[in-house]
């Protein structure tokens, strides 16, 4: 039985480890796994799931928010001594805008997806889910991706990096977003052209953006995203699923996968 994180485990590897019978993800995405290569050699694969349902979405509104209100923008202004210097009791050098009537379009259904439409719900916003290629959640109502792009003030990415969704939102789709929307990716970063963000950003195509992935993490060599300086984006270290609650909720989970499997009754299989 092997335990993995992000270390992949290609068919080359596990071509020398005849005796593997279960691997254990101890995250969602199994994209690091050769699943085609274990389904022929009867290897068990078992992932996390659900433990990021409430600590992804609080991320991602945390972005949201603060984008939202500027409030980078205004904490530099702060700061710099701006409001010292103010003549009335505030200053309005930057927009705020409203969620409360607002639209949330979010690609990808699961359970993450659902949290986060659950408290733009709350906050009195209009949800559209987008729709894309399975696995689509039953009972939910799926609008076409163009228009999403068109109607949404705010676009949230929460699904995963199949080769169908790599480059998902390039630079044709940020041509069709609203000139005042967000971009908030807490998901992963291949979703994203991220040349084209840069580009859109730099154009004003969209208002701003929120970033919790990377296509190379760390990035250790640099990355053009690193290079940022503006305060309408955001740019965090993949921690939207690092509460407390949440690891803890990670490893117990990933324990009971092993033991389960141990007994004879797997649970949370993807081969």
């Amino acid at each position: 039985m092997a335990i993995t994180n992000k270390v992949p485990l290609r068919a080359e590897t596990l071509a020398q480890l005849p005796a593997l019978k279960m691997i254990a993800v101890a995250a969602t995405g199994y994209d690091v796994i050769d699943v085609p290569y274990c389904r022929e050699h009867g290897i068990a694969v078992a992932n996390i799931r659900n433990y990021a349902v409430h600590t992804v979405p609080e991320h991602a509104f945390a972005l949201i928010l603060a984008l939202r209100r500027s409030l980078l923008a205004y904490r530099a202004d702060v700061e710099a001594g701006v409001w010292n210097r103010a003549e009335t009791f505030c200053f309005f050098d930057h927009p705020i805008g409203d969620l409360h009537g607002s639209t949330l379009g979010i690609v990808g259904e699961g359970a993450i997806g659902q949290g986060t439409a659950a408290i733009a719900r709350g906050f009195g916003m209009k949800v559209l889910f987008a729709d894309h290629e399975p696995p689509k959640a039953p009972g939910v109502e799926f609008t076409p991706l163009d228009e999403v792009l068109a109607r949404s003030d705010v676009l949230s990415l929460h699904c995963p990096l199949p080769p169908s969704t790599k480059n998902l939102i390039g630079y044709e789709q940020m041509k069709r977003m609203k000139r005042n929307a967000l971009l908030i990716n807490t998901s992963r970063g291949g979703l994203v052209d991220e040349a084209a963000l840069i580009r859109a950003l730099d154009e004003g195509l969209i208002a701003g953006a929120g970033f919790d992935v990377l296509t190379t993490e760390p990035p250790k060599n640099g990355h053009p995203l690193l290079d940022i300086r503006r305060p309408n984006f955001i740019l965090t270290p993949h921690v939207a699923w690092a509460s407390d609650g949440a690891m803890q909720f990670l490893a117990d989970q990933l324990i009971d996968n092993i033991e389960r499997w141990a007994e004879g009754r797997p649970q949370h299989l993807v081969t």
